[in-house]
C-alpha cells in the first residue's frame, strides 16, 4: 500500500509538471560598465531552471556562447567571455559606446539594448509553449567612468543613453 501511495505521487507529479508551463530563463541584473575607451563590461546575471540546468551540466546549451552570439550580431562587434556559470555571465564589448571629444568635453552614447528578438526566436521552438522565459532584467544598470549610473527596470527595451564627462575624467 505505502509502495502504491509513493507510486500515485509520482505519477501525479510528472503528469502535473507536464500540464503547466515551466519558468525558464529568468533575467535578474544586466550591467553595463562603460570603459573610457568605449569598450564595455557587461555582467548578466540570470537563473536558469532545473531543465536548463541540466542541459548547461550537460554540455546541451550553454548561456555564454548563446549571449556572445547574440551580442556579437546585435553590434558587429567582437565580444569575449570573461566568464561563464550557471547563474552569472560576464564579457568585454569592443567599441560598445560611441566616444566623441568636442570642445574638451567628452560624449558617450551607447546602443539601444533591446530583448524582443530573444522572444521571438525562442517563440520559434516546439517546446516554446511549455515554459515561460522573463527577458526583461529586473534592474539594469549603464555605468559610465565618472560613476554616472542610468538605471532601467523590468524593461525588455533599453533605450541609447548619452552623457557627457566632465573634463576632469
Amino acid at each position: 500500500m505505502k509502495r502504491a501511495l509513493i507510486y500515485l505521487t509520482v505519477i501525479i507529479l510528472i503528469l502535473w509538471s507536464c500540464t503547466i508551463p515551466v519558468q525558464a530563463f529568468t533575467a535578474k541584473n544586466l550591467d553595463v560598465a562603460v570603459q573610457g575607451s568605449g569598450d564595455a563590461v557587461i555582467t548578466f546575471d540570470y537563473e536558469l531552471s532545473w531543465f536548463e540546468n541540466i542541459a548547461v551540466f550537460m554540455h546541451i546549451a550553454d548561456p555564454a556562447i548563446e549571449l556572445k552570439k547574440a551580442l556579437e550580431s546585435n553590434f558587429n562587434t567582437p565580444v569575449d567571455v570573461i566568464r561563464a556559470d550557471g547563474g552569472e555571465s560576464q564579457f568585454t564589448v569592443q567599441g560598445f559606446a560611441a566616444v566623441r571629444e568636442q570642445d574638451g568635453a567628452i560624449t558617450m552614447k551607447t546602443p539601444a539594448l533591446s530583448f524582443v528578438e530573444a522572444e521571438k526566436i525562442l517563440d520559434q521552438y516546439w517546446f516554446a509553449p511549455l515554459i515561460s522565459p522573463d527577458f526583461s532584467p529586473e534592474v539594469t544598470r549603464i555605468r559610465f567612468p565618472d560613476g554616472y549610473v542610468e538605471i532601467f527596470a523590468n524593461e525588455i527595451s533599453i533605450p541609447s543613453v548619452t552623457h557627457t564627462l566632465p573634463s576632469a575624467v
